[in-house]
């Protein structure tokens, strides 16, 4: 998979901004809030249909215009796909896939991209929630229909909740619930375990490379159970056993929404004992790591998207990260200074400079 041409118009502070990125590796260059990073985003949005540093379309929309458009044109397995989002302040979207109108779910399965941020970094010290947003979308790129999945338990979930809150005096109903609550759960329980256990194996070893001697190894803090049918029994127990729980706080208190994933150094869990650079080793060995699955399940090589991160990782872990890029594997990076990189590595590299918002 190889991006060829991206098309912003009033995308944040983009107001009309084509860049050709028909390389293997393109450095964009640009000091803070001048757009670099606006960018990566564009093309991460592209393949998740949700940014990952914003709560809503109407955020990507210039302050001065009333909407906004991507357009971008891209190569896989040998065939050009052109695909473009519009999105106007009424909060209408339209997508196309070659001109034609496309369903949300079509449009997200062209594009795979893995993004490393300097977010990312601080993914063990962040909240369980933002391991969980990590998983699930490293997840969805694998297995399209978990997406909706996911869609299915919350609207069941937000519905337990409205109905927890006005009291949840109708038992029958509260059954239902739980019944479907522990069907949707039980099945994103076993695909987080699936894939954890798969990522597990190829980041112990990339993990390893890197740190010489430390051993990683991660859990996944949840139900108990090995197959669907374990983990929905394990649901239904714990439902039935933290029913007075839930009536009292009013919401649901047991399932996938309240799960965390632990990492562990030499048996000890990283968050509390390791250090800063150990715990960038890590998220380092799982974003490689996330690149050989995406590749070995979907027969795509994803787009690596590299957003201000090596200006934060030391010397030993940038160059692991660059020298263990697949030649495959198409790579944009931002970055504030070319400085950072050796003159080998610019050699084959097609070098941007972004100034509020406008590039050359």
């Amino acid at each position: 998979m190889k991006l060829i041409n991206l098309k912003l118009k009033n995308y944040r502070n983009c107001r009309d901004l084509g860049l050709n990125l028909d390389a293997r590796k393109v450095l964009i260059i640009g000091k803070n809030a001048q757009g670099k990073t606006n960018i990566l985003e564009s093309i991460y949005f592209m393949s998740a249909l949700k940014s990952p540093r914003a709560s809503g379309n109407l955020e990507l929309i210039n302050f001065d215009a009333h909407k906004t458009e991507i357009s971008l044109e891209l190569i896989k397995s040998d065939t050009s796909v052109e695909l473009d989002f519009t999105y106007d302040r009424e909060k209408t979207r339209e997508l196309k896939i070659n001109k034609v109108k496309s369903r949300p779910k079509d449009f997200k399965s062209v594009l795979k991209t893995v993004l490393f941020s300097t977010s990312d970094l601080l993914l063990l010290r962040g909240n369980p929630s933002d391991r969980r947003a990590w998983l699930d979308r490293a997840i969805s790129q694998v297995y399209p229909a978990y997406d909706d999945r996911l869609g299915k338990y919350d609207k069941i979930r937000i519905q337990k909740n409205n109905f927890l809150k006005d009291g949840g005096s109708d038992d029958a109903l509260l059954e239902v619930l739980n019944e479907q609550l522990a069907i949707t759960g039980s099945n994103i329980i076993y695909l987080r375990k699936k894939f954890l256990d798969e990522i597990e194996k190829i980041a112990s070893e990339k993990h390893r490379i890197i740190s010489e001697t430390e051993e990683l190894s991660i859990d996944y803090a949840s139900l108990p159970g090995q197959d669907v049918d374990e983990i929905a029994a394990a649901f239904r127990q714990a439902l039935e056993e933290r029913k007075p729980e839930e009536l009292r706080r009013g919401q649901a208190c047991v399932g996938p929404h309240r799960d965390d994933v632990i990492f562990y150094i030499n048996g000890k869990e990283a968050v509390k004992f390791a250090s800063q650079g150990q715990q960038r080793t890590i998220v380092l060995a799982l974003k490689l790591s996330e690149l050989d699955i995406i590749t070995e399940k979907t027969g795509d090589e994803p787009v690596l998207l590299l957003d201000d991160v090596l200006a934060e990782l030391d010397d030993i872990r940038q160059n692991y990260l660059l020298k263990s890029i697949n030649n495959n594997t198409q790579t944009i990076i931002t970055s504030v200074d070319a400085i950072l990189f050796e003159k080998e590595f610019l050699q084959d590299v097609l070098v941007y400079k972004v100034e509020k918002g406008d590039i050359r």
